[in-house]
This record gives structure tokens, C-alpha cells and sequence, in this order.
């Protein structure tokens, strides 16, 4: 029977249907997603909900709760940092450096965020059948001169292979210890009300530097990641006081990431002012075009610091002068207000509130 006018003015007029969440499909995904997705690796909040449900209830103990970059443990009347991860970059060769330099200097970097001496790493490679053999020797002689010149040694390692269609190419592991010395406490939950928060120098560099290679993109300016060892640089920040209460390398989630995690560890609320962080140009413009914040996007060679203030401006002068340091900023502070929780004054005058990410806006860079 045909549709009459009435019929069809009811319909026009009934209110469209309710979207289904389940046929969503997002970058970010629902929180209880029921597998493994690429977010899970993005250091954001689905990656701290996979460590707290499934990976700290299965493994227990008091040394793996603080979740520092390393862990501090003792051993034989020394004071040890120990910490370990994984590097599952794409591309592999990238401006400014190679999975092989990530493995060495993201390794020591977490181990000086401890403030310990880096001294030896291990090193894993699994390879994936058919990978040309000049490729995992130009990636092994990447990570030897990443080593020496963090000065460290490659003290042990291991290799597996796996099928062709079952890895991508080269994923590296590596573990490493330090010595922490004598009266350093550095760790998240010492960050208190008053201290100031200093970014080490531009940031957003490596994150950028990766994807513009991978996806072929130009951003009128050469972009090189910012790879980096930097125990040299925490040396001399502890030279000035070892009463250094945090420092966290920004990478997987960027400066925002790393913030927050620290204000949920303290329980103390931070204060950022967006026109002071140090954001390139060309990082500026790359994130503009494709919708990004360079607050979250990851770096490997730059470092957040919450200092007393009271030693702020010597701690400052001395990262300045080092090589590596040469750009470091006071960005924000510690307040009690609004514990847990960072927030940004922006350059009209707001506040807006700078969440953890749920997932990760650049996958696959570290």
C-alpha cells in the first residue's frame, strides 16, 4: 500500500536511532576492550590498566608496585637499578637513529631516571626469516656505538628467529643495571606541593622524526629524532644537589603521559604553562596538520625533572650547561589543588584539564 504524506512527515519528524557502540570502530578503543589492541602498548591509560588488572596481580611484590621507570633493589649491600624493555620500531633506520641506538639509550635513560650510573646492558634480537643479514649488522653496529657512548657494556644477549609473515623484520630487547649512589632518592612518589617542574629541551622531536618517514610526509623543515643517552646530563643535575625528587623520560605519551603518571604516583596536582614548553617549529606544524598535540607525542632524549625549588635555578643552569640540557625550561609547579591531575594555563588564559591518553595517537615509535 503506497506511503501517505501523514506516514511519511512521522517518519521525517521521529528521532534518528541511537548510534551502536559495538560497530564503533576507533583508534581509541572501549576500555573494556575484550583483546589486545594497539593501545595497549601506548604508555597511556589502557597500557597502566594492563599493568594494574593483569601484569601486577600475577607477579606481586613490593619492588614492581612503585612502577618507576626502573626498579631500586639492593643486592650484596648495593644499591642497584634494574629495568628492561622492548623496541618494536617502524621504520627501523629513521632521521637520527635506528632501533638499535632506541635499545641502548631507551634502556640507560630509564636506568638514569633512577638517578643511577648505567653500567651493563643485555641485548635480545628476534629476527624474522628473510631479513637481509647487512640490515641486522647495520642495526648490531648501531647498538655497539650507542653503547660506547653511554658508556656501557653489551654484556650478554641472546637471538631467536621466527617464521617469514610472523615478525617485522627486527624487534630488540634489552635489560640493563647501574650503580645508584649513595643518598639519591629519585622516584613518582616524591614529587610534593612547591617543586618546579623542568623540561630538559625541545620535545616531540622523535615521535615526528619517525612518522614523517613512515608516512612520507614533509613538513618544510628536516625533522631528526632526538636519541639520546642521557646519564651525563642527570650527573650533572646530581653534581648540584641529590635531592632531585623526580625525573621520567617522556616517551611513549609524550610530556602529558609522563606528568600524569607522576601527579597520580604523589597524588599532587601539576601546573603547566603551554607557552613555556618547548615546542619546535617544525613539531608545531607537523602537529597542526595532522591534529596532534605535541604534548603527547614521544621523545628519546629529553627528560622531566620536579626539583625543589629552592634549588631550581642551579639545577637549571647546570642542565644548561651540557650539551643535552642546553635547551631545558622551567614549565610548571607542583600545587595541592586538584591532586592527581594536570592541568594546562593556556596562552588566552584557560585552564584546560591534560588527561593520560586512553591509547596512543603515533604507534610503532619506540
Amino acid at each position: 500500500m503506497a506511503e501517505t504524506t501523514a506516514e511519511r512527515s512521522r517518519a521525517a519528524s521521529a528521532p534518528a536511532p541511537l548510534p551502536d557502540p559495538a560497530r564503533w570502530t576507533c583508534p581509541a578503543p572501549l576500555r573494556d576492550h575484550p583483546r589486545i589492541v594497539m593501545g595497549h602498548g601506548g604508555g597511556g591509560a589502557l597500557s597502566a590498566e594492563l599493568v594494574e588488572h593483569v601484569f601486577a596481580p600475577a607477579f606481586g611484590g613490593e619492588t614492581l608496585s612503585a612502577l618507576a621507570d626502573s626498579a631500586t633493589v639492593t643486592l650484596g649491600g648495593a644499591r642497584i637499578a634494574f629495568s628492561t624493555d622492548t623496541f618494536v620500531v617502524r621504520p627501523l633506520f629513521f632521521p637520527g637513529g635506528s632501533i638499535g641506538d632506541l635499545a641502548v639509550n631507551g634502556t640507560v635513560n630509564d636506568l638514569a631516571m633512577s638517578g643511577a650510573r648505567p653500567a651493563y646492558l643485555s641485548c635480545g634480537f628476534v629476527l624474522e626469516e628473510g631479513v637481509e643479514t647487512s640490515v641486522v649488522g647495520r642495526v648490531a653496529e648501531a647498538l655497539g656505538t650507542a653503547a660506547r657512548t653511554a658508556g656501557v657494556e653489551v654484556a650478554t644477549g641472546d637471538t631467536k628467529v621466527v617464521e617469514s609473515g610472523r615478525g617485522d623484520g627486527i624487534y630488540l630487547n634489552t635489560s640493563g643495571i647501574g650503580l645508584v649512589p649513595e643518598g639519591v632518592d629519585i622516584r613518582p612518589q616524591r614529587a610534593e606541593p612547591g617543586d618546579v617542574v623542568i623540561v630538559s629541551g625541545p620535545i616531540g622531536l622523535h615521535g615526528i622524526a619517525v612518522l614523517s618517514l613512515r608516512e612520507g610526509l614533509e613538513f618544510g623543515a628536516e625533522i631528526e629524532s632526538d636519541c639520546a643517552a642521557l646519564p651525563g646530563l642527570v650527573a650533572a643535575m646530581l653534581e648540584v644537589t641529590p635531592d632531585l625528587h623526580v625525573l621520567r623520560d617522556p616517551t611513549r605519551g609524550g610530556v602529558a603521559a609522563a606528568l600524569g603518571e607522576i601527579a597520580a604516583a604523589a597524588q599532587v596536582g601539576v601546573v603547566v604553562r603551554e607557552r613555556a614548553l618547548p615546542v619546535p617549529e617544525p613539531v608545531a606544524a607537523a602537529c597542526a596538520m595532522l591534529g596532534l598535540d605535541p604534548m603527547y607525542v614521544a621523545n628519546e632524549g629529553k627528560l622531566v625533572a620536579f626539583v625543589p625549588r629552592d634549588r631550581a635555578d642551579e639545577v637549571l643552569a647546570a642542565m644548561r650547561a651540557h650539551p643535552l640540557g642546553a635547551g631545558a625550561t622551567i614549565v610548571g609547579e607542583c600545587v595541592t589543588d586538584h591532586p592527581g591531575m594536570v592541568v594546562a594555563r593556556t596562552g588566552l588564559g584557560g585552564t584546560r584539564v591534560v588527561d593520560l591518553p586512553v591509547g596512543e595517537q603515533l604507534p610503532r615509535i619506540c
